[in-house]
């Protein structure tokens, strides 16, 4: 068998190394990392998805979803890699209180429908990630301490199986293979659709403050003042960033989801800072909750790496506020706990520290080397005080599936792919 062949069962296209619009194709969000795959599908539905995936498990090569391109690893060589982008219906039901996307959907758009209606998913911080592969991963985002990780609120799953068979996957059909989805990661079907829980917005406080990063230590003491007493509808993230050519600053962001008189008046120890550079707090919309964080929307390189905190004792945070940011951009700590805590529907389970940081350093050629350093240095320096089932969507290339689970969810979740599909027709970017 051939692309060609596959060529002539598709109606989408199909890219091989050496034509025009190959490289492009390929090229994941983050441009630091190779995709060096035998071939790029673009599937026009899911019956395309099914032709490939019996296509790949006849000639011996596994498939790789990417609606969007996040969380690459580049370990997908020979690969075929499947962009399912075309896939981009949205239903939104308002009575039930449920949302139906395609495969190639990006959170910001079922944000903007469902803010319609007053409702809202379960999104993260970027609109442009997509809702596939962030949920399949657990999903945390800024209403999970309220409504817990988005794929406890998924539904059904319409997939294609290892064997290129249409499936439609809830709880009640088939719950091992449902258990799996929710939270496991791509490695036990391709998706082609989702169908997800939606919550009421009583509504939504949130914003970015911002100051110079002489300030971090104050800001901090703010930072761990609210989240001490945070209702589960708090979500609060502390930054310290060092941009390009520019001093550095430290930020609080904040989102409460509820009454907005009440949100003002729980973050009133960001008030008692005073003297802000930047104060963005605002009454929102769900639709634009992608402008707290203002993260880019274009693909960029960068490199990252994040690590549960299990406790922040004056070790931890002498490491938090000591260590120099660059050549990083950012070194961001998120406060977890509330319903991300509670145990769930799926594999992802519940996280029982408090908080997770987050490293980002920009992936370009001259930097790679030092940012790569700082990464490890830096989460050497946390030494103990850092550890634990990560998010599997915090994964960075270089680890495996095995750091976002518990010994027991790991195993389980080989058990099932072992039975689902021997042959590793699918696979995931970090897989099983």
């Amino acid at each position: 068998m051939t692309f060609e062949d596959l060529r002539e069962t598709v109606r989408g296209r199909v890219l091989v190394p050496g034509e025009a619009e190959f490289e492009q194709a390929a090229r994941p969000w983050n441009t630091a990392i190779a995709q060096p795959v035998a071939a790029v599908v673009e599937a026009a539905d899911a019956a395309d998805v099914a032709a490939v995936v019996r296509f790949a498990r006849a000639a011996g090569r596994s498939v790789v979803t990417q609606p969007t391109g996040h969380s690459p690893t580049g370990d997908i060589e020979s690969a075929i890699l499947l962009r399912t982008g075309a896939l981009n219906g949205i239903e939104i039901d308002p009575r039930a209180r449920r949302a139906r996307v395609g495969a190639g959907v990006q959170w910001g758009q079922v944000q903007r429908a469902a803010a319609e209606h007053g409702l809202t998913g379960l999104a993260g911080s970027n609109p442009v990630v997509g809702v596939t592969g962030y949920t399949l991963g657990g999903g945390l985002g800024w209403f999970g301490r309220k409504h817990g990780w988005a794929s406890d609120a998924v539904r059904a799953f319409d997939i294609v199986t290892a064997d290129g068979e249409p499936a439609h996957i809830t709880l009640d059909s088939d719950a091992e293979l449902f258990w799996a989805l929710c939270g496991g990661g791509g490695d036990f079907g391709v998706v082609t659709a989702i169908e997800f829980e939606l919550f009421e917005v009583p509504g939504l406080y949130g914003g970015r403050t911002m100051w110079p990063g002489a300030r971090a230590a104050e800001v901090w003491e703010a930072f761990r003042e609210l989240t001490a007493a945070a209702p589960d509808e708090l979500s609060v993230w502390f930054h310290r960033f060092q941009f390009p050519d520019a001093p550095e600053m430290v930020a609080i962001d904040i989102a409460y989801l509820g009454d907005p008189e009440e949100g003002r008046k729980l973050v009133s120890a960001i008030d008692r800072l005073g003297a802000a550079v930047v104060d963005k707090r605002a009454v929102m919309s769900v639709a634009d909750l992608g402008d707290i964080t203002a993260e880019p929307t274009d693909p960029s390189p960068s490199l990252s790496r994040a690590e549960l905190l299990t406790d922040l004792d004056d070790e931890t945070v002498k490491v938090l506020l000591g260590e120099q940011v660059a050549p990083l951009v950012n070194i961001q700590v998120r406060h977890l706990g509330g319903a991300l805590a509670r145990p769930g529907a799926g594999a992802r389970g519940p996280v029982h520290a408090q908080y997770v940081v987050y490293l980002l350093g920009l992936g370009l050629p001259q930097l790679r080397d030092a940012v790569a350093a700082k990464l490890s240095g830096f989460v050497s320096a946390l030494g103990a005080h850092a550890g634990g089932a990560k998010p599997y969507t915090f994964l960075a290339p270089g680890e495996s599936a095995a750091a976002a689970f518990e010994a027991a969810t790991l195993e389980r979740l080989r058990e099932i792919k072992q039975a689902r599909d021997p042959q590793r027709v699918i696979r995931a970017n970090y897989p099983i």
